[in-house]
């Protein structure tokens, strides 16, 4: 029998990019009850709000995906909107679900938590040696707020708390926003425009040669939910894929999957954010058999295919 058949679930940030998929996975493993807070009806930075919600519901177990996210201009942009947001959403989440006895909460970091200098591939023992890298260092110190509560709060409380540190994550339902977007979805959307329009240049951020991890969203909620159900310790664990590739590379496998043939151009102005990301991946998979199963160039082609068939305006030309 599924562990999640009869549960009642409460994912915050359910109707979101990964929330969505992990809504899918809980629904299909007979879960009775998934509750998806929307931000009109439950302002999570709320004290009331979120004891109203779990008093009303009270779950078995709390997934708390929300939080306010976004690339490097996003983080430049907003800092003190990412550091308060995400910082008192998880606050008053850890306390709510205290008072409301909640059997299980996981919360979910970032990889960004880790210090902008840090041995390759970044274990979980390193995540406080060092301060994150500047450009997203308030919404990273945010997340690493949170881990430290958790921890306070299974100490002192008993409240099981895990956290988790997803690697960058991509795949179908991003947000392909080029202003506030990731860089997967941003290269998408500029290759498949540039492609239709017949532009022989995209422009893009940085050098190209900082490095990043990518982890395709249904992997990550099918290790989210491995992790809710046998992990319960207090140090966090990675989920990733333990292999990175440099931004440069990654913008020529994107062209090439959408059929894009003209020339990137780098602005060196704009920052690269960390020079390099990859997580280690063997407490993941220790711990709850965590490997990742789809590889990038699939999970790009499956991106990229739901971008075209999807968002309005990008289908194949004819």
């Amino acid at each position: 029998m599924s562990h999640w058949r009869g549960q009642r679930v409460v994912v915050t940030g359910g109707a979101g990019f990964l929330g969505s998929h992990v809504v899918d996975r809980l629904r299909a493993a007979g879960c009775a009850s998934v509750v998806v807070p929307r931000r009109r009806d439950v302002d999570l930075t709320e004290r009331a709000a979120v004891r109203r919600l779990l008093d009303s519901v009270r779950p078995s177990t709390v997934l708390h995906l929300a939080a306010v996210v976004g690339g490097i201009g996003a983080n430049r942009a907003h800092p003190a909107r990412f550091f308060y947001e995400n910082a008192v959403m998880g606050v008053e989440l850890l306390e709510a679900a205290r008072i409301a006895g909640v059997g299980k909460v996981v919360v979910v970091g970032t990889a960004c938590e880790y210090p902008r200098e840090t041995a390759v591939p970044f274990r979980e023992d390193d995540l406080w040696n060092g301060y994150p890298e500047e450009t997203n260092a308030p919404y990273a110190i945010a997340k690493r707020a949170l881990l430290a509560g958790g921890q306070a709060y299974r100490r002192e409380y008993g409240l099981p708390v895990i956290h988790v540190l997803p690697a960058n994550l991509y795949g179908p339902r991003d947000s392909f926003d080029l202003e506030h977007g990731h860089v997967i979805p941003a290269l998408v959307r500029k290759c498949v425009e540039a492609r239709r329009r017949g532009e022989r240049t995209v422009s893009c951020w940085g050098s190209g040669t900082a490095s990043r991890e990518f982890l395709y969203v249904d992997d990550a909620a099918r290790g989210l939910l491995l992790a809710a159900e046998h992990y319960d310790d207090e140090a966090p664990v990675n989920l990733a894929t333990g292999e990175e590739i440099t931004i440069r590379a990654l913008a020529a496998t994107i062209a090439r999957i959408a059929g894009y043939d003209g020339e990137f151009t780098w602005d060196a102005t704009r920052p690269d954010g960390q020079p390099r990301r990859r997580l280690d991946t063997s407490r993941a998979e220790r711990a709850f058999g965590f490997r990742a199963t789809i590889p990038l160039e699939d999970g790009l082609a499956r991106t990229l295919r739901w971008f075209e068939e999807t968002v309005p305006g990008t289908g194949a030309a004819a």
